[in-house]
């Protein structure tokens, strides 16, 4: 993985989370579990409104997460209700925390390489509804990211179990002197939950 970010996840390592977010955070612990005692592949979908922001992190912390702890098998997707585009403050953000990211379609909804290591595959970051033909169709977990998905889409088609893991919107900040911040603290939040998610497993 690259210097720079490894240096990010030793923040993310030390971060405190409490005890409720443990709780909220236990479902998901024991699903990747039980799959990988059952030696079945780990599928996550991570699902918010607009699959511009909070998904997207989500899902590449928790990709990220998974190769360093060396856990077989693990793919994770991202979704939204709707179809919008990733936010730019997202790619920037991530791009400060250590990650190299390539743009590799300029249209209104870009298509992003996300890499977090020179030589694997590269993470692909764009807007999509949550059951786009690009992500999975069965036998997956839905994360909810933001209580508006979670209250809007009470059945998730395909998944084998369906788990709230909530965070505050950071566009409450956009346009405002505070926004660099309030991004960085937002994937700083959700990198050291799904790094804390990937260090309970036993392989």
């Amino acid at each position: 993985m690259y210097p720079k970010l490894l240096k990010t996840i030793e923040l993310l390592k030390n971060q405190e989370i409490s005890e409720e977010r443990k709780t909220t955070l236990a479902p998901l612990v024991d699903f990747i579990q039980k799959r990988l005692e059952e030696q079945k592949e780990v599928t996550i979908n991570f699902i918010c409104t607009h699959n511009s922001r909070r998904s997207h992190l989500s899902q590449v912390w928790a990709q990220v997460a998974s190769v360093y702890y060396d856990l077989p098998n693990v793919t994770c997707y991202s979704g939204g209700t709707e179809e919008t585009a990733m936010f730019p403050k997202v790619v920037e953000t991530l791009q400060e925390q250590g990650l190299l990211i390539n743009k590799i379609s300029n249209t209104e909804n870009p298509v992003y390489a996300i890499k977090y290591d020179e030589d694997i595959h590269p993470i692909i970051g764009f807007s999509k509804r949550y059951d786009s033909s690009f992500n999975p169709t069965h036998g997956f977990v839905a994360i909810m990211t933001c209580s508006q998905a979670d209250g809007g889409c009470p059945f998730i088609a395909g998944a084998d179990k369906r788990i709230p893991i909530t965070f505050e919107d950071p566009k409450i900040s956009d346009n405002t002197p505070e926004q660099t911040a309030v991004y960085n603290e937002r994937s700083l939040q959700i990198g050291s939950e799904m790094f804390y998610v990937f260090s309970q497993i036993k392989k």
